[in-house]
């Protein structure tokens, strides 16, 4: 039947990721892309491009788990599981102790607490505003007239950062306006609204213990993590594929519930015979 694989999809409100591993947990393939209107679309094409870096074919997927905003839209998976399970268990993956773990996602920020054996001891999650999250960037990056993607390069420049009083998107654009009418520099500006992302993040719930952070915010602005680290007096740990911890997590999920499956059936033929 040729290797197994098995497939973790994560279809946030922005970006759609699907990771590949094997029967040993080491990943084969990876994609990530916008997920636009149509999910089950976006997570077919992530998942084509992620089988094509393991070069294999749809038969080799033996167990797919899907998570994320639109988890439910995946045709494909075996199952769903939440984002606060899989991203705990992808950075568990990579830090198996007890960790505390910070996601800046599109539309949303989570906390998540794990003990020394991976075991979930709590968690925050903030939906309510999108202050502190990437929507917020990009709303703000409209206003700059700067492209987001060129937001971190500018913040490392910065040697006067601005203060955004306003957790409030609608508010802090309003701020945002202001330090451009009174002629501020702009990497003073995004090294202002980095600040006020992580501000916003810390302030959701304590932390304790070894921290990481994750989610794509993350991946592209690791300056961010910086700031982090400064304002939290701690040195901050980051995956090797931040984006794409919640795709790993599900995708060690659907290894583990296929090997039950295994299991269960490998039992059931020695009781039959």
């Amino acid at each position: 039947m040729g290797k197994a694989l098995f497939a973790g999809v994560d279809i946030g409100s922005s970006f759609t990721k699907v990771v590949l591993v094997d029967s040993e947990g080491e990943i084969k393939g990876s994609s990530v892309r916008r997920s636009g209107t149509d999910f089950n679309s976006s997570a077919d094409i992530c998942l084509g491009e992620s089988l094509k870096q393991a070069d294999a074919g749809h038969d080799a997927i033996r167990y797919c788990v899907s998570t994320g905003y639109g988890r439910k839209n995946v045709s494909l998976a075996n199952e769903t599981r939440t984002e606060i399970g899989c991203h705990g268990r992808g950075c568990y993956n990579a830090f198996p102790e007890q960790i505390t773990i910070i996601d800046i996602g599109g539309q949303d920020n989570k906390i998540i607490s794990l003990d020394g054996n991976g075991n979930r001891l709590s968690f925050k999650m903030n939906r309510k505003c999108a202050a502190g999250t990437g929507a917020f960037l990009e709303e703000m990056s409209g206003r700059l007239d700067v492209p987001i993607s060129g937001f971190n390069a500018l913040a490392m420049k910065s040697d006067a950062t601005v203060t955004i009083n306003s957790f409030c998107t609608v508010f802090a654009g309003t701020e945002v306006l202001e330090y451009i009418r009174d002629g501020k520099k702009v990497q003073d500006i995004v090294k202002g609204l980095f600040v006020s992302v992580v501000k916003r993040v810390i302030e959701m719930d304590s932390l304790s213990g070894k921290i990481i952070m994750t989610g794509g915010v993350v991946a592209y602005n690791p300056e961010i993590v910086r700031i982090a680290s400064e304002l939290l007096k701690t040195d901050i740990s980051v995956p090797p594929m931040p984006q794409m911890t919640g795709a790993l997590g599900a995708a060690l999920f659907a290894r583990d519930e296929n090997h039950k499956l295994d299991t269960s059936l490998t039992a059931k033929a020695e009781i039959c015979c």
